[in-house]
């Protein structure tokens, strides 16, 4: 008997839907999400105007408009369909902007970015066409990221290298420092707060937020457990995640994470891979005490309202299993995303610093695509909300868009090289003086308060660990660090 091809399934359900065996909606999202289509995606069109690296690129609800931020500190909203600019303004930001999203349901005149000047500002397009913008706070040191809680006009947080998670109200303009980040470890370390890279939130649970950033765990919170009095101490994880043979890592970090619509997290290491974890592969409130060689439910260290609080990721284990695992590309210079693509999440897409949009099937971790994008590095991929549409940015100073407009099927070049992957841990050194301040800076906000004196002694100690640790790392060159001083989003 023939195989049935894709041909022949295609043909199959245009009947189906002609005799209405098949609904338009069910057969319009089985179309997106072909696997013919991904094979056929080619590029568009070019957006060019901004003069620095674009940063972020971000679509708005309905998808018709794009959003994209620079190192030349300019926001701007495209038609990307027709190619030109609707509106283009100065952030208000004095350094490089990493991200920048338009907030629902506010006829895409509510903007919020936030920058390597560490700043989190909220831009409101006024209604002659004029824009004012407004600082909402600040991180000590960058700020890479910020989530948008979904279907909300009004809240969103962000993360920065500061270690700082904040959590802001455009209703009344104001922020609130969740916590601040600490590394599992021991605190002698001369690194103890954790710098954030990432965070996002679980469109099905939205209660519930990931971040993560200079050492190997991913960490879930849930937003209900936060006393809004500040009566409770709320840098407690719900959970946390990592693939077994990363713990104790010292050199790994995190640069980009996701949840899919089935509330999977995908977490993106540098100079190492992208992993998928599921139900039943967290490892706890605490993951340090757990033995490398598990990762299932029973690893790390449980509350004892664990199984009554337990993350939709934590139900329904699968023993034995680990997470699924996505290869090829390269993530060592710089400060990439990660994300999901398809109507039902069906893709897993990364940018890469050989220039390379890389595409994997989800399930089963396969690579299908690996698209020439950028000259240097691909560090954004944006998908659209409803189409078969990507967005991409990196070094270069336009952005990519790309849509299944080619003839032919792709398949895999032949030239992809084996790339040696440069000595890790150029994220996480304290190499500058930058990166020794954040730490001193985020050490001195947790000094705050009388309730605190008691731990000035554990605190001096820590910091003259940290001046000591700087001194033996000094002279660590910028080759050491990727040669990426010059790179907009490192």
């Amino acid at each position: 008997m023939r195989k049935r091809t894709s041909l022949d399934k295609a043909v199959v359900e245009v009947w189906q839907r002609e005799v209405g065996q098949l609904s338009t909606r069910t057969f319009a999202r089985r179309l997106a999400a072909s696997e013919d289509l991904v094979l056929q995606l080619g590029m568009y069109r070019k957006l060019e105007k901004h003069r620095g690296c674009v940063n972020t690129v971000s679509f708005n609800t309905d998808g018709d408009i794009l959003v994209s931020g620079s190192d030349d500190r300019r926001v701007m909203l495209w038609d990307w369909e027709a190619g030109r600019v609707k509106l283009s303004f100065h952030s208000g930001h004095i350094d490089n902007v990493f991200q920048a999203k338009i907030m629902p349901y506010t006829d895409d005149r509510s903007i919020v970015t936030c920058a390597a000047d560490g700043q989190v500002r909220h831009a409101q397009i006024l209604e002659r066409g004029g824009v004012e913008t407004v600082l909402l706070a600040e991180h000590q040191g960058r700020a890479h990221k910020l989530a948008i809680e979904p279907g909300s006009p009004h809240i969103f947080y962000t993360c920065g290298e500061d270690g700082l998670v904040q959590h802001f109200d455009l209703r009344t303009g104001t922020s609130t420092e969740l916590f601040t980040c600490h590394s599992f470890h021991d605190k002698s370390r001369f690194m103890p707060i954790v710098q954030l890279n990432a965070i996002t939130i679980d469109p099905r649970h939205p209660n519930l937020f990931a971040v993560a950033g200079s050492d190997e765990f991913a960490r879930l919170y849930d937003i209900r457990k936060y006393k809004w009095d500040g009566s409770t101490e709320f840098g407690q994880p719900t959970d946390c995640f990592c693939p077994s043979h990363l713990i104790g890592d010292d050199e790994v970090g995190i640069t980009g994470l996701a949840f899919s619509d089935q509330s999977e997290l995908l977490v993106s290491y540098n100079d190492e891979f992208i992993y998928l974890f599921t139900r039943g592969m967290e490892l706890g409130l605490n993951p340090v005490p757990a033995s490398p060689l598990s990762v299932g439910g029973d690893a790390g260290e449980k509350g004892p309202d664990s199984d009554l609080e337990a993350s939709p990721l934590a139900m329904d284990a699968d023993d034995g299993d680990g997470p699924q695992v996505y290869n090829g590309h390269r993530n060592c210079d710089t400060v990439k995303g990660v994300s999901f693509f398809g109507p039902n999440c069906e893709y897993v897409v990364s940018g890469s610093d050989c220039g390379r949009i890389f595409i994997w099937r989800k399930k089963g971790g396969e690579l299908l695509r690996a698209m020439e994008a950028d000259k240097h590095v691909v560090n954004c991929i944006e998908s659209h909300p409803h189409a078969t549409v990507l967005a991409s940015s990196g070094i270069e100073n336009d952005i990519k868009i790309w849509t299944p407009n080619a003839i032919e099927r792709a398949t895999l070049p032949a030239n992809i090289e084996q790339l040696k992957h440069k000595g890790r841990g150029w994220m996480y050194r304290a190499s500058s003086s930058q990166d020794l301040m954040l730490q001193l800076f985020s050490l001195q906000r947790q000094r705050t308060g009388p309730e605190r004196y008691g731990e000035d002694m554990a605190a001096s100690r820590e910091l003259l660990d940290l001046m000591l640790a700087f001194n033996t790392n000094g002279d660590v060159s910028s080759d050491d660090r990727g040669d990426n001083s010059s790179l907009g989003t490192v």
